[in-house]
């Protein structure tokens, strides 16, 4: 699989995104890290629609995949994938999206992406965040006690796993989390967590 992780919307290298894909430019737009609890709707349907718009714009053809309409569908999650060459997270709130992401399985099928080289996963802000094995950190920034899905309550701590370092998004940007993730850098160092930083515009390619 090949990544394309960006700190804030596409990044500067969106071209890139385009030319990782295979001649499959089906896309799913993941919005669950925006499934806060109180969340306002029609802010986040701009989002979406914003985001949606800027990859319609790349000539690649966007379809939304609502985690929760796969919650406890696998398989058929595991199907919808299947006919994508690509999948976008938006950013949000790391730990919510982890949580969709466990009910509907997502983490299963990540490991099975994983072996595939003809896949893209593709976000931004809590989208790449997620990639990480250790979460704890991030709770300086986002919550960790909204539990928005009632077939979870638990926390999860522990991201992906598909990274050893810890992407700080935002970093001395020009964003209203900018201040918090000060503070994750100040806490990395002091315990030695590996991290990257990530200031918004810019964009970590694994291929």
């Amino acid at each position: 699989m090949k990544f394309y992780l960006s700190s804030f919307k596409l990044g500067n290298k969106s071209k890139d995104l385009v030319r990782m894909m295979t001649p499959n430019k089906k896309i799913g737009y993941v919005p669950n890290a925006c499934d806060y609890t109180n969340v306002d709707i029609e802010q986040r349907n701009e989002g979406n629609h914003y985001d949606m718009a800027e990859l319609k714009n790349l000539g690649l053809d966007v379809q939304l995949l609502d985690l929760r309409n796969y919650f406890g569908k696998t398989d058929e999650l595991r199907k919808k994938i299947s006919e994508l060459g690509a999948v976008f997270f938006r950013g949000g709130n790391t730990f919510i999206l982890r949580q969709a992401m466990r009910i509907s399985g997502f983490d299963i099928i990540f490991k099975e992406l994983i072996k595939r080289d003809d896949f893209v996963y593709a976000g931004y802000s809590a989208g790449i965040c997620v990639l990480g094995s250790d979460l704890k950190v991030l709770q300086i920034v986002d919550d960790p006690v909204d539990k928005p899905y009632r077939e979870l309550q638990d926390t999860i701590w522990e991201g992906l796993g598909y990274l050893d370092y810890v992407i700080l998004p935002h970093y001395k940007s020009d964003h209203p989390e900018s201040a918090l993730v000060d503070k994750v850098f100040e806490q990395c160092q002091e315990i030695s967590i590996p991290f990257k930083t990530l200031r918004d515009g810019e964009v970590i390619l694994i291929e």
